[in-house]
């Protein structure tokens, strides 16, 4: 399999605020979302990004991030805490 057809899969294990100073992105993706279930039962949940508008190949996942649930309620109140 080469490298341009795997999917990078990643558990998010926390979330920090950032010092770096950052930018908006000039792109926009869409973003499936899903519920899957671990090796040890435990409901994580999927989002799975897919590659711009731009991109010269079909359209496919480019990169999936999973959260358990605690690491869900901890963006919730980060969200709640920012977005306003």
């Amino acid at each position: 399999m080469d490298g341009a057809s795997l999917t990078l899969v990643a558990r998010v294990r926390s979330l920090k605020m950032s010092s770096a100073q950052g930018r908006a992105h000039p792109t926009e993706v869409d973003c499936e979302w899903q519920v899957v279930r671990s090796s040890s039962g435990e409901l994580l949940l999927q989002l799975s990004t897919y590659g711009s508008d731009t991109r010269q190949s079909q359209p496919k996942v480019s990169q999936t991030v999973q959260l358990d649930l605690d690491t869900c309620e901890e963006l919730v109140r980060i969200i709640r805490a920012n977005m306003r």
